[in-house]
This record gives C-alpha cells, sequence and structure tokens, in this order.
C-alpha cells in the first residue's frame, strides 16, 4: 500500500462527497488506533461528525465501513515512478510502499487493514482489491522495462511486482523483522534477475509457459 492521500487532503464533491471522505478517514482511524474488532458505527460517526443513523443507512454497519473505506484509499492519481532503470523504479516503489507503512502517521492504518483480512470476509476481498489495483498500477514498471529491452517480452508483470514486495510483507507482518534499504535492494535484484532468466514468464490456460 502506497501513496493514499494524507489526511487534510480535500477532495471536490458536495455534501455527500464530504460525508464519505470524513467517514472513510475516520474509519481508517479507527482501525488504526482500535482495531478490527473494536471498530464500532458509534465511535467512526463521532469521530466523522455525522450522525450514526446516517452511517447505518450509506453503509450498514462495520463490513461496509471496511469496504468502502479500502475503496476510498483507492480513488487517488497514484502512479509509479518510470524515469529510471527497472531496477530504479522498482527499488523506488519499494521505498514508496515501505515508507507509508512505517510512517507514524498512516503506518498504523495500513497495519490494522492487512490485519482486518485476517477476521473478515469482507475485508479479505477489499484487501484483494487495494493490493490488485495497487499492483495493477506498479505492472507499468514492467511493462516500460519491457518495451525498453529490459525484460523478455513474455515477463508477467504482476508476478515481478509480488517478487519485490512479497519479502518485504513478510520481515514487517510475519517474522516482525525491521526492513534495511538492503534488504529492498536485495528484493529488487533477485526480482529482476529471476525475471531476465525466464522465471516470471507468462502461462497459458494449460500451466505451459506463453
Amino acid at each position: 500500500m502506497c501513496a493514499e492521500q494524507q489526511p487534510g487532503q480535500v477532495r471536490p464533491g458536495g455534501r455527500t462527497a464530504r460525508n464519505r471522505e470524513a467517514v472513510c478517514r475516520a474509519t481508517l482511524l479507527e482501525l488504526a488506533e482500535r482495531g478490527y474488532a473494536a471498530l464500532t458505527v458509534e465511535n467512526v460517526a463521532e469521530r466523522a461528525g455525522v450522525h450514526k443513523t446516517t452511517v447505518y443507512r450509506r453503509w450498514g454497519g462495520v463490513h461496509g465501513l471496511v469496504v468502502d473505506s479500502l475503496q476510498f484509499a483507492i480513488d487517488d492519481d497514484w502512479q509509479p515512478d518510470l524515469s529510471g532503470t527497472v531496477e530504479e523504479n522498482l527499488l523506488d516503489h519499494a521505498r514508496v510502499a515501505l515508507d507509508a507503512f512505517l510512517d507514524a502517521e498512516i503506518g498504523p492504518t495500513h497495519t490494522a487493514v492487512v490485519a482486518a483480512a485476517f477476521q473478515s470476509t469482507e475485508a479479505i476481498e477489499a484487501v484483494h482489491a487495494f493490493f490488485a489495483d495497487r499492483f495493477g498500477r506498479a505492472a507499468s514498471i514492467i511493462t516500460t522495462a519491457i518495451e525498453n529491452g529490459e525484460l523478455p517480452p513474455e515477463t508477467d508483470s504482476i508476478a515481478v511486482i509480488r517478487a519485490v514486495m512479497a519479502p518485504i510483507y513478510f520481515r514487517l507482518f510475519i517474522s516482525r523483522e525491521g526492513v534495511s534499504d538492503g534488504d529492498l535492494q536485495q528484493a529488487v535484484q533477485a526480482a529482476v534477475a529471476s525475471a531476465r532468466a525466464g522465471v516470471f514468464s507468462s502461462f497459458d490456460q494449460d500451466g505451459e509457459r506463453s
């Protein structure tokens, strides 16, 4: 997760849009401070300054709040930097993603959203959609590299992005280790080397390399 809009940024729209923004931000903050298990419509409504009946009417309950808040986080114009080599662009992407998780203000929200996916089917689907969006945008790093002749034309773009991010997420959420810039560089170099060796070639429906 990365490049979400920060608190204080204003999105255009009327009262409905402003209410949605306030409620979604409140939901993300409540997740960060209290966790999914303690998330309530009442607390979100109070933090957002919106009557709880409005929240129930539009979002239905906690599950609806979580799903829409993640959709809200997706709804931005973030795009990866494509100005360097594939290694440089992937490293920049990895650094941006890591900084989002380590940021004192928005980092706890990111972590809480991931944790929510272990407790709710709806949250799982929302997290899937979030990462599909983010990985889909980041995949332009790989398609650009293919166009520039840096990677084989059959390279699976999403698979390379996953390979870069997987060891970072493992350290953050599984082993609970720190992540150094050297770790990021190692992840990028390993993914790019594998891609150049054809490890991430696309497969057809029969499981054969295309």
